[in-house]
This record gives structure tokens, C-alpha cells and sequence, in this order.
């Protein structure tokens, strides 16, 4: 280990008196000086044409005075190295919260938000809503990637269908599914499920499709249902992550992804009870990404348009753009093999319910009265 430098001092000036500028100067050659970013020491060395004090600007190249601030940007080994500290060898390993393995790699504006998911062979999937819609297709698509499949629902009977419908291969690259019964709004019974399934292995994806729509307006407001849409598509969501995150966060892997809808993003017409459900949902996968990001962890959010699907199916009116289940299936598939957070689909209705979210209140209320003739 190498040998620390004395720190150099100054004869004191006057009568046996440092003065003020000299006291300033030796406390910035020491380190002790309040650096605030480092402006204050930075500039009374570059001044006095004094070295750094130790552990600053020698591991980058040049020491930080011989070069021009206002041009050239601080090295990264200069710049992680510029706080007061203890010598350490230049060589020591620095710790990170996210695996090196984990980390997606790029500029910080073009890079994945996620650690992408391309490859699906063997890994094990909790879909959570899957016994139709978007659920039912997207576990037979990741089945058909080779991917362990485990199913939830209310529906016992329409999970064991897709299980017989789903059969592994003898060549061990498709595994048969497993079918969880269980319903989301019982707490412990989505505990006590996450817990047989984490002993059995870890989960590489947690998918939280489960949802429940019905139209209402404010003239027919309707409780006991504004209730259910609440338990069923956001609190629901709330059980199935309290159950799964110990454990991946204990891993420092896998990936959370919640189904929300463009429903959400603003208020809508016959929507009083749904959008506001799916709102939360978006924003909870917001809180989550800025916390479980740096723990190496995945988290996304899914914003489809108009699918065919049993809840759509009530609809009275032309859906725009409307999509099969499978199609949704392979937008969601995409989007975790790009690493997005934020998945939507299809993009030709969803661009434009993104743009109408920028439109102040004086022009949202109208046009959208004006779009939905209500």
C-alpha cells in the first residue's frame, strides 16, 4: 500500500497570527474546507497553483488544475474520487447497488429502462388474471418461448383448460403449465400462493393482469361495484406485490409488470370507476421503477387501447383501433425485450391519448366531449 504524503503547512504571518486568507488557503490544501460541489477549495487551488489534497485528481490523468473547468468535464475517476476520505488504493473495488450483469448498458437517454427479456427459455412466469384476454394469450405465447408458465385466476376450471391445451414437450424445451387457483382480494390466500411458488424457484416475471370493468357515470353511481374495481384492480395488485417483492429484492432479480389502460391517463366519460383504479396503477409502477431500479430489479407498466376481451365485450359503442388479445400478447413481449417501462399498444390510438394528456384543462374538456360525443 502506498505511503501517504504529508500535507504541507504554511508559516504563520504577522504578529504570530495566521491571517484569514492564509488560514483559508491551508484549510483548503487539508481537505476541511465546506466544499459545497467542491467550488470553494477547488478555486483557491487553482489560484495558488497548489496541488490537490490527497485522493483528489491523481487517478484521472493531469492534476484538476492543469486542466480548463469551463471545457473540459471532470473525468468519471476524478469525479468519484473528489470527496474527502482516508488514502485508498486507487485499484479498490467500489460497490453497486445493481449487478454489473443487471446493469443495462448506454447513453442514460437511450439506454433500456429495464434489463431486457429476450430470451425465455426456462425462465418462471407468475401471471396473475390469466384464465382469458390479455392474460390467457400472453401466458400461451411465453409457453410457446419455452417460458415456465404459472397461471392465476378466479376460474379453476378455465386455468386446468389452458393447462390441457398447453402440454410440455418430451425434448424438455417447453414445460406444461401449473394452474393456481386464487383470488386477489384474499390477502392470505395470495401469500400463501406466492410462498409455494418461490419454494419451488425464484420468479423471473410477476404479471399482474387481473382486472374488472364495468361503465359508470356519476348520475348512476353505484358503490358496492366503485368498491370491486378498487379491491379487484389496484388492491389486488397491492397483495400480489407484497407477497413477491421480499423475495426479489432478496435476489436482486426479476421483473414486476402491472396492467394499467390509457383509461388512466386522464379523465374519461363512463369511466368513473375504472380510469381512477388504473391511474393508481400507473403511478404505483412509477414509485416502484424509482425504488427497485437500483436494486437491479425490473418494473413496467403496460397501457393497452381497445382489446377484444371479455370486459370490452360490453362496450356499445366502435372501439378505435381495436386489437386481438394476441397481438397484445406480442406489443408486451416486445416491450420487455426493448427493456421499456412503459408499454402501449396499439401506438396508432395510444400516441394520440398521450397527446391529449399535454392539453391543458380550457382544451381537454372540450375535445374530449367533441371525440366522444358525450
Amino acid at each position: 500500500m502506498a505511503t501517504p504524503v504529508p500535507i504541507p503547512t504554511f508559516p504563520q504571518r504577522g504578529k504570530g497570527q495566521d491571517t484569514p486568507s492564509a488560514q483559508r488557503l491551508q484549510a483548503a490544501v487539508s481537505g476541511s474546507l465546506p466544499r459545497w460541489g467542491g467550488v470553494r477549495s477547488k478555486s483557491l487551488r487553482r489560484r495558488s497553483r497548489l496541488p490537490p489534497p490527497l485522493g483528489e485528481g491523481w487517478g484521472g490523468g493531469a492534476p484538476e488544475f492543469f486542466s480548463n473547468r469551463s471545457c473540459v468535464p471532470p473525468s468519471p475517476t476524478h469525479t468519484a474520487m473528489n470527496t474527502p476520505r482516508a488514502f485508498v488504493e486507487p485499484t479498490a473495488a467500489r460497490p453497486t447497488a445493481t449487478p454489473a450483469a443487471q446493469r443495462p448498458n448506454g447513453w442514460w437517454l437511450t439506454r433500456p429502462f429495464n434489463p431486457p427479456l429476450r430470451d425465455w427459455r426456462g425462465l418462471r412466469v407468475w401471471l396473475v388474471g390469466a384464465s382469458s384476454g390479455i392474460g390467457a394469450a400472453t401466458a400461451a405465447a411465453l409457453h410457446a418461448r419455452g417460458a415456465q408458465v404459472l397461471v392465476s385466476a378466479r376460474s379453476a376450471t378455465a386455468l386446468n383448460a389452458f393447462v390441457a391445451q398447453h402440454t410440455g414437450a418430451a425434448d424438455g424445451t417447453r414445460f406444461t403449465p401449473q394452474a393456481w387457483p386464487l383470488d386477489v382480494t384474499d390477502a392470505p390466500a395470495v401469500a400463501r400462493t406466492a410462498q409455494a411458488l418461490l419454494q419451488q424457484g425464484p420468479l423471473d416475471l410477476v404479471l399482474y393482469c387481473a382486472g374488472h370493468y364495468r361503465e359508470m357515470r356519476a348520475t348512476d353511481m353505484d358503490m358496492a361495484d366503485l368498491k370491486r374495481h378498487l379491491d379487484i384492480n389496484y388492491t389486488g395488485a397491492l397483495h400480489v406485490i407484497d407477497a413477491v417483492l421480499p423475495g426479489l429484492i432478496a435476489r436482486g432479480q426479476g421483473h414486476v409488470s402491472l396492467i394499467s389502460s390509457v383509461a388512466g391517463f386522464r379523465g374519461l366519460p363512463k369511466s368513473l370507476a375504472y380510469g381512477p383504479t388504473k391511474a393508481a396503477l400507473t403511478h404505483l409502477a412509477e414509485t416502484l421503477y424509482l425504488d427497485l431500479e437500483p436494486l437491479g430489479l425490473g418494473v413496467s407498466v403496460v397501457h393497452p387501447g381497445f382489446v377484444q376481451t371479455p370486459l370490452t365485450a360490453q362496450n356499445a359503442f366502435t372501439m378505435p383501433a381495436l386489437i386481438t388479445p394476441e397481438q397484445a400478447a406480442q406489443a408486451m413481449i416486445d416491450g420487455w425485450a426493448s427493456g421499456a417501462f412503459d408499454i402501449h399498444y396499439p401506438k396508432r390510438f395510444t400516441r394520440w391519448m398521450k397527446l391529449l394528456r399535454l392539453l391543458p384543462y380550457r382544451l381537454y374538456f372540450p375535445a374530449v366531449r367533441r371525440f366522444t360525443g358525450l
